[in-house]
């Protein structure tokens, strides 16, 4: 009996500190809500996390840790004082965006750490995410974050490689595989274009810390690893025409920062299809909520200037950056209900935004548009603005300027994330609109401050005015599964000079896309930009009622978006409603499809289609359309063909 009892007692000794080194070692998995995507995290020596959707391992065990300037690294040798799992089923509305109603709906896991942190991991049907979270009551600064992807196996992916930290974003994507890209630097979204799955890798909630890049130096193959700007210590200009202020030497670290905080969002989009990389919020949903009043911000359309050269036919001046030019864009503007029109490069002195140059008259403008219920944008160099944004703002707002368009940042170290922020708050504070060209992708930023109403962050149709190579259409379509899932996407459609592969040349003034005109009107329904540019000359687009028609009526913000079929660089259509209308934009590369569209997302009743498509010989002559106009009902089905490099944009109104 004695000899029994010691054995239960030496059996339930060992059974404790059992339990005490699985928990030493506990690994927590949390579900997306519909259980397809888990995500595991281990405690060893780090912390690490592990990806499955139905089974199939997409992330092998992949470490995560943050290193402060005092020797202390988060996540080494982790030990958790409390872990939660919590699920949340809520619903946003955005002000704006591709959907009026977006699910937020997730599996939270947060680990409350010793030493002062946490970690917070999130499971969602379209992806998962996670992010760090310190306590510390005292300013902290970031040595160097560990970020990595072990991928279970080699993918094709689509890469925006860049060259160094200052950059436009504005390069090709490039076509290669986990392990082809060697040593090579990738901005953000890099996207796996794998047979069973695709994944985004991007961020969200970047404020007051650099944005992150990916490349592959390890010897495990399918490894990618996090790379960051460190804090610039010395700027000059430099660039074209001085527009950039270049970073010529940088700190040892990446960010001195509040210690109490939340850090970005470390996010992989998850699909199983191309179709849902082409819909999906979710930078937009861990983005922190709106923090302004939203009443006065209005979406829309805006004429400009800079792509056609100010290129205006039959008229009685000599067109250029004077009065009786813009006189003639606001016209134009208000006679075709569009409420902005654009004054770009040359308006002021570019170093200086208190002055106008002398064929200019901004508040002359300002009061010609206000009478004809037209908006004026305007233009400005990025480090000019930084300088002078008091007393520029301020001036902007005297004259009556809607919004702002700040350019050639091509940074997003620590110092120009700040810089995106700050703008979007101290314009928002004035009632302006801001749209960011030569910036890096969008974080969510535009949640938070919607007055940021666009971002270029991409190689768009302007580099058809300059570049021997121009816009392809592969890379049109591209970017709608790349670079177009990190937000809205200022790439300026709407040429009216359209040309085939053979004949298409670079030209800076009368310049012309590569591809048909359908296509080009496509992209007002494929791309998402709350400030739709029409790139084009006004009366280019008054030689063809009937696209002007269209131009003047197709939304830039939508309450439902339904991808109806999709292939990476080959072929996008994407419905997207507006109150009870439906919107249908197609693309495809240079190859000539057919593509079969079911209606069955309508809802009954019949609808009045107003179809733009491609016209029979639009392989030899870019610019051929044909509108056809047909009633439809959700039964139908069309069929449409696509020309080589070409599209179609469809208008069904409910009747």
């Amino acid at each position: 009996m004695k000899n029994r009892l010691i054995c239960f007692v030496v059996f339930i000794l060992a059974c404790f500190l059992f339990e005490q080194r699985v928990n030493a070692q506990d690994v927590y998995t949390i579900e997306s809500p519909d259980q397809q995507i888990s995500l595991s995290v281990k405690l060893t020596d780090k912390v690490y996390y592990q990806v499955e959707i139905k089974g199939k391992n997409i992330l092998n065990y992949s470490p995560m840790s943050m290193t402060l300037s005092n020797g202390n690294t988060l996540g080494l040798n982790p030990e958790v004082e409390k872990a939660a799992i919590t699920k949340v089923d809520k619903e946003i509305n955005p002000l704006w965006g591709i959907t009026s109603k977006i699910a937020d709906r997730y599996s939270e896991l947060n680990l409350k750490m010793k030493g002062n942190y946490s970690l917070v991991f999130r499971a969602y049907d379209d992806g998962v995410a996670y992010r760090f979270v310190t306590n510390f009551n005292k300013e902290i600064i970031i040595k160097d974050e560990e970020v990595l992807y072990r991928f279970a196996e080699d993918q094709p992916v689509l890469a925006h490689v860049v060259e160094h930290f200052q950059t436009s974003f504005e390069k090709f994507f490039t076509r290669t595989s986990i392990q082809g890209l060697d040593s090579t630097m990738v901005s953000l979204p890099l996207v796996t274009n794998g047979k069973d799955y695709k994944v985004a890798i991007t961020e969200s909630d970047l404020y007051d810390y650099p944005g992150m890049y990916l490349t592959r130096k390890s010897e495990i193959k399918q490894k990618l690893e996090g790379v960051f700007p460190r804090v610039a210590t010395k700027t000059e200009f430099a660039g074209f025409a001085l527009f950039n202020d270049k970073v010529v030497e940088r700190n040892d670290y990446l960010a001195k920062t509040k210690g109490t905080r939340t850090f970005p969002w470390r996010v992989l989009i998850i699909s199983e299809d191309a179709k849902g990389l082409a819909n999906n919020n979710l930078v937009y949903t861990l983005a922190r909520p709106t923090a302004i009043e939203t009443d006065w911000i209005k979406p829309g359309k805006v004429v400009w200037d800079w792509w056609n050269d100010w290129n205006l036919q039959g008229v009685d001046f000599e067109s250029g950056v004077n009065n009786k030019t813009y006189e003639y864009y606001i016209d134009f503007a208000a006679k075709n209900n569009i409420p902005y029109v654009i004054l770009d490069e040359g308006w002021s002195y570019q170093f200086d935004l208190l002055l106008s140059v002398n064929e200019i008259d901004v508040p002359h403008l300002v009061s010609y548009a206000k009478e004809r219920n037209v908006k004026l944008i305007l233009w400005c160099v990025w480090h000019t603005l930084d300088r002078q944004m008091t007393q520029a703002l301020d001036l902007f707002v005297k004259w009556g300027i809607a919004g702002i368009k700040v350019d050639f940042i091509d940074r997003d170290d620590q110092y120009a994330v700040n810089y995106y922020e700050r703008v979007a708050k101290e314009a928002a504070k004035r009632k302006l609109l801001v749209d960011f060209h030569g910036c890096s992708k969008p974080t969510g930023l535009h949640r938070m401050y919607p007055n940021l109403i666009n971002f270029e962050g991409v190689r768009g149709n302007e580099w058809n005015k300059f570049d021997k190579d121009g816009i392809p259409p592969r890379h049109s379509l591209d970017i709608i599964f790349t670079r177009m899932i990190a937000g809205p996407m200022d790439y300026t459609p709407g040429a009216m000079n359209n040309s085939i592969k053979a004949e298409w040349v670079t030209k800076n003034s009368n310049t012309s896309s590569q591809g048909t005109r359908a296509r080009e009107l496509a992209m007002y329904i494929t791309y998402f930009a709350p400030l739709q540019m029409l790139c084009d000359a006004p009366t280019q687009y008054e030689k063809y009622p009937d696209i002007l028609e269209y131009l003047k009526e197709v939304p830039v913000t939508w309450d439902e978006t339904v991808v109806l079929d999709a292939e990476i660089g080959q072929k996008a259509v994407i419905a997207r409603r507006k109150g009870d209308d439906w919107y249908i934009g197609a693309m495809t590369d240079w190859n000539a499809r057919e593509v079969e569209l079911k209606l069955d997302f309508l809802s009954d009743g019949t609808y009045e289609a107003t179809m733009f498509l491609d016209g029979v010989n639009a392989n030899k002559n870019a610019e051929d359309y044909q509108v056809i106009k047909k009633s439809l009902n959700k039964e139908d089905q069309l069929k449409v063909s696509l020309k080589q490099g070409g599209g179609a944009a469809i208008v069904l109104k409910k009747k």
